[in-house]
């Protein structure tokens, strides 16, 4: 059974028998493109892009039915062929007697290490797998050892099967695109380089070359290669028992050319002697470069044990200094789980939303929430580039209100939507003044929202329901003026136009169309009748957001604000109109109509003032018709009643949640953004909370479900009820949703209910023996409380946002520095002392909060603070309140002239 070990405060971890578990992998890249996997038995894949793979793609079910992986034979003399991976036929059917061979894993910050000892063969052997962070190559380094009483003669063969090519050819055209393939063998190596790609991008002359290469840990040379798959496995062979290493077939020597088959980075050095307890090291590279003569610059840059324990140290450096936030509580294994969540999304921004195992979908790069969510990480650990990043996205927002959904590869590239898709998510417009917000909070940097973004155009437009026939693909991408010039509007207006469009695009029952889908990607089968009432409740967060934003503006000295001239109209105030669901589409309609194609450029000034009372007035009409329209209310004793909000309207136009003959029916989401939105009043969060324990907690599996469990296929609601009960989107422990429970709890201080959320999701994942995974958080846990789709999950950054800005309750306010812990007793250590490392003002601080009095949450208060040892009490530079501190932002700036900071909070 699967159990890990934390080695140190930084992560790393310590394995033994992985490959006991199935469906185990590990992500190993760089930030220049080379994106790969390894598994205990150094299966998995390695690519840079969906069309230049090097390894073979791989699925999660590829994981244990394909053995096409990496490999490194020894043949010894007098006793047979044994894999230093473990990939032989015999050593797998060992795997699981009592001959099986002892391993070991230890991994850290994006490297592997394998160990494997046989008694049986007398042999061990170290690899170390990881990606150095500027070329685009993965390095193994093979350590062989013998382990035996006697001197052991072998001769070692790496093998390693070169696919080359994409991963639509993984059926589509295999054999064919095999016979693109012109192989050549070099000094070190095994090269290809198809003459043409055959993708989706249509038929391409090719300029990348694949290879694997390899040499001794002193830098010899390889004797020769089995470049050819074919030949090495050998007629009635394969990968697990090639004829050429069985056989011992003649190597083909440098300078071979071959053309038309399947390509193997087979390489085999010249047979040496291990004295007894001696060992000897071998370096493979596995790598694509579209310049080949650069491909030997790299093999000389790893070509000595030296030389790679040098890109490996500075590899190490690299992520540790990337890694900005630490925290330290009395649960040490808790302190190093979030050493993996701060981290995943730097794998997201690298991996995007594909190219691991589970992640088989999409080609590459991130969606539109991904976007944003991976900035709110970006905020807390790297914030140098947030604002950049930002206005980027910002231009992806077209003049309709909704954005475009494929994201180019450049920064604020877009690009119109793929195979004449046209498709709205309604949720899309909430997300980014989440970010922007949060940002703003911790810089302070207000200017933001009046810097020029231009806007996105393709040929959809009226939010996805008409087209502009006059449009075309090579036309302008942004939008125009009617003078034909470049339109550009603040960021304000971008968000506000998100935000306006979407409280008018309404249904039946007053609340905004379901379209696409909204987060929930699976809610996909109710576009015509279909509301969410969840994300209403979330707009009408944003549009307090967007209130309190321009109080913050007023201050600073700005009254007015300009905007386009189209846009007034959707600034109307009336609450008549609100009321009504017709007016609403009319006034859309009429604004889209007069936007959609060209805009005439006019601004228009207006009030922050009346914007601010415009805003709240569409936030608090949103809250009361839902609380007086979706409240569902069950009385289970005169003590105890609990209460949910209903949170969509399916297809046929009828609630969704409630109570129904088939059982109750309740939706965790719905519950989420009626809470942080402030739609839910405290006591209905009480009995909402008392739902969610009683219908959708299940701690076994993770802690609370997507939704409860409704017998029913719903063909007028998503796919997701087509899915079983209890997996993905239906029913499964979702950790994004859960985090954002959490985070709505701790925001309206229901903080003992939110630790829960989030401390049952980390109990199920240190709980490897069910969640059979390695440390950090999945997408999701299965009905069995099996962790499914790890590593890339926007979860994480809403993690990271939680335990810092609300648990540790360290976070910004208008630039100022605010200190709100929210740490239950039980979080303190043994010297009731918790601690957080994190980046504020572009400088590393540590925030040490001492329960001096070992009081619980809601008992204790701030008492003293001291910065650099030196206790402060004057009030202009920190504000003690008995719930918080604020240290004010320009005391803050001039702490910075020094690089490190220590403030420390004395609670009693």
């Amino acid at each position: 059974m699967l159990s890990y070990q934390f080695t140190d405060n930084k992560g790393t971890f310590r394995v033994i028998d992985p490959e006991n578990t199935s469906y185990l992998y590990f992500p190993i890249a760089n930030e220049t493109g080379m994106k790969s996997s390894v598994t205990p038995l150094l299966g998995g894949d390695c690519k840079m892009d969906q069309n230049s793979f090097v390894l073979q793609p791989v699925s999660s079910e590829d994981l244990h039915s394909n053995k096409v992986s990496r490999n490194f034979w020894c043949d010894i003399e007098g006793k047979g062929i044994w894999s230093a991976t473990g990939m032989s036929m015999h050593q797998l059917s060992n795997q699981l007697t009592q001959k099986k061979e002892k391993t070991l894993l230890d991994a850290g910050m994006l490297y592997h290490t394998m160990y494997r000892v046989s008694d049986e063969y007398g042999i061990g052997s170290k690899i170390l797998s990881f990606v150095p962070i500027e070329d685009n190559v993965e390095i193994m380094r093979v350590d062989i050892r013998n382990i035996s009483n006697e001197n052991l003669e072998f001769t070692a063969t790496a093998a390693i099967p070169i696919y080359g090519r994409s991963a639509d050819n993984i059926r589509d055209h295999r054999h064919v695109t095999s016979l693109l393939h012109r192989i050549e063998t070099r000094e070190y190596g095994v090269y290809v380089k198809p003459t043409f790609s055959f993708d989706e991008r249509g038929h391409q002359k090719n300029e990348m070359t694949y290879y694997v290469a390899g040499c001794t840990g002193e830098g010899n040379k390889p004797e020769g290669f089995y470049p050819v798959v074919e030949e090495y496995i050998g007629e009635g062979g394969d990968f697990l028992r090639p004829t050429a290493i069985l056989n011992k077939h003649q190597v083909v020597k440098k300078d071979c050319s071959l053309s038309g088959y399947e390509a193997m980075g087979a390489i085999q050095f010249e047979s040496m002697i291990l004295r007894p307890q001696e060992e000897c090291s071998f370096i493979v590279l596995i790598g694509l470069d579209k310049d080949s003569d650069s491909i030997q610059e790299v093999i000389k840059r790893y070509d000595t044990v030296a030389k790679v324990e040098k890109a490996y140290n500075e590899m190490q450096r690299h992520w540790d200094k990337k890694k900005n936030v630490s925290i330290q509580t009395g649960d040490s294994k808790f302190n190093n789980f979030m050493q993996w969540v701060s981290f995943q999304p730097i794998l997201r921004r690298i991996y995007g939303c594909s190219f691991l195992p589970h992640h088989d979908y999409g080609k590459g790069g991130r969606g539109w929430r991904d976007l944003w969510q991976d900035c709110l990480a970006l905020t807390l650990m790297d914030p140098s580039g947030v604002r950049e990043a930002i206005c980027n996205n910002y231009a992806g927002v077209r003049m309709d209100g909704s954005n475009a959904t494929i994201i180019g590869e450049n920064p604020g590239e877009f690009i119109a939507d793929r195979n004449n898709i046209t498709r709205v998510w309604m949720d899309h417009g909430f997300w980014p003044l989440v970010t922007t917000d949060l940002y703003i909070q911790q810089t302070g940097d207000l200017s933001i929202l009046l810097e020029k973004v231009t806007y996105f155009k393709d040929k959809q437009i009226e939010r996805g329901e008409a087209i502009d026939s006059n449009w075309h693909s090579f036309d302008s991408k942004r939008m125009m003026t009617e003078a034909g010039k470049v339109y550009e509007g603040s960021v304000l207006e971008h968000i506000l136009l998100e935000n306006l469009t979407a409280f008018y695009d309404v249904g039946d029952h007053n609340h905004m169309r379901l379209r696409g889908a909204d987060w929930n990607d699976a809610l996909d089968m109710a576009n015509e009748r279909g509301e969410s009432v969840a994300f209403t409740a979330a707009y009408a967060g944003n549009f307090d957001t967007l209130t309190r934003l321009c109080k913050q503006l007023i201050v600073t000295g700005i009254d007015e604000v300009e905007i386009a001239e189209e846009i007034l109209i959707l600034l109307k105030q009336d609450v008549e109109l609100y009321e009504s669901v017709t007016q609403k589409k009319s006034l859309l309609k009429e604004y889209c109509e007069g936007s959609s194609k060209r805009i005439s450029g006019k601004l228009r000034r207006v009030s922050l003032d009346e914007l601010m009372n415009n805003l709240k007035q569409k936030a608090e009409w949103i809250k009361q018709h839902i609380r007086d329209n979706e409240w569902i209310e069950e009385n289970q004793t005169e003590t105890v009643n609990q209460g949910w909000f209903n949170g969509y309207y399916d297809n046929s136009g009828e609630k969704v949640e409630g109570l129904f003959e088939q059982g109750i029916r309740m939706m965790l989401t719905s519950q989420v953004f009626a809470i942080m939105s402030g739609t839910a009043t405290s006591e209905q969060v009480k009995m909402m909370t008392t739902a969610a324990d009683a219908y959708l907690y299940k701690a076994e599996v993770g802690g609370y479900r997507l939704n409860t469990d409704f017998k029913e296929l719903k063909l007028n609601l998503g796919r997701m009820f087509g899915f079983a009960y209890g997996h993905k989107e239906n029913g499964a422990v979702f950790s994004h949703m859960t985090v954002m429970y959490a985070n709505a709890l701790y925001k309206r201080g229901f903080v003992k209910e939110g630790y829960k959320a989030i401390e049952t999701l980390y109990r199920q994942v240190s709980n490897a023996e069910v969640s059979k995974i390695y440390p950090g958080i999945p997408e999701y846990f299965n009905d069995k409380g099996r962790g499914m789709y790890h590593y890339l999950t926007g979860a994480a950054s809403w993690l990271m946002l939680t335990v810092v800005t609300q648990m540790f309750g360290v976070r910004g306010l208008g630039g100022d520095l605010l200190i709100e812990p929210k740490l239950l007793k039980e979080q303190f250590n043994h010297t009731n002392t918790a601690s957080i490392s994190t980046i504020f003002a572009e400088h590393n601080l540590e925030v040490i909060l001492v329960n001096e009095a070992d009081r619980e949450y809601g008992e204790y208060q701030v008492a003293e603070v001291y910065v650099n040892d030196k206790l402060i009490v004057e009030k202009d530079k920190v504000v003690i309140n008995k719930e918080y501190c604020m240290c004010k932002k320009e005391y803050i700036q001039s702490l910075v002239k020094e690089m490190n900071q220590q403030i420390k909070v004395i609670l009693r």
